[in-house]
């Protein structure tokens, strides 16, 4: 793999939606079934979803998936180490390599996905890119796609239940749509970096930090909150 400028295509999947978004995901539809075409196939039933619904309703769903009473979060920190103080040591290393490239983050922090991202179509270290994408991305992408089980999500609602008391209402049918652009990223990255092989230990999925303290053996339902500089 030398050109990785796909990836900076692939950012754009989780960006949030505005009036460039059908755009952009079209580019990047068409160069999915160009260069990834078994990927493709995998990620049409998301094609089809963005294809046929209007920007506001994209927006619902990406707000439901990655925000408000979220599946998952995309900090990628937040989504390894939670609130643990690792998360802070990782995302000062983060920004140091964002700012080597000259990777403009916009207003979201170094560690999230679509600026991980643009970030892997921009590393220069080939050897340090390859220990990123199956040590960091691998694993954070294999947590993010385990809290799309249904049972996960049925199991976070009687916790939002009992401790916020509402549960907002989500269009069910395709409450799991962004699961298809999660697969996506992560069979790429599976692709592209199939050469690289480290002995590490399988992380196996945990109710872990979204359940702490709720008397129910779960974890917190709260976002992620912001690293203090």
């Amino acid at each position: 793999m030398r050109n990785r400028s796909h990836y900076i295509l692939l950012a754009n999947l989780f960006r949030y939606p505005d009036k460039e978004y059908k755009k952009n995901i079209e580019v990047c539809k068409q160069m999915l079934a160009k260069e990834y075409p078994l990927t493709f196939l995998k990620a049409m039933p998301f094609f089809e979803y963005i294809e046929k619904t209007d920007i506001d309703n994209i927006e619902e769903i990406f707000s439901m998936t990655f925000h408000i009473q979220a599946i998952c979060f995309l900090d990628l920190g937040y989504v390894l180490f939670a609130e643990d103080y690792k998360r802070g040591d990782f995302l000062v290393k983060v920004k140091n390599e964002q700012l080597k490239v000259n990777n403009d983050c916009g207003d979201e922090l170094a560690d999230n996905l679509p600026n991980i991202l643009t970030l892997m179509a921009k590393m220069e270290d080939m050897d340090f890119l390859d220990e990123f994408a199956i040590r960091i991305v691998k694993p954070a992408l294999e947590k993010m796609l385990s809290e799309f089980d249904l049972a996960r999500m049925a199991l976070k609602n009687q916790v939002r239940l009992k401790k916020q008391r509402v549960l907002l209402e989500t269009d069910e049918k395709n409450r799991n749509i962004y699961q298809y652009a999660l697969q996506t990223i992560y069979d790429i990255v599976m692709e592209d970096f199939k050469h690289v092989k480290y002995n590490d230990p399988i992380i196996q999925p945990t109710l872990g930090n979204f359940m702490k303290n709720c008397n129910t053996g779960c974890g917190p339902t709260s976002a992620p909150q912001p690293i203090k500089n």
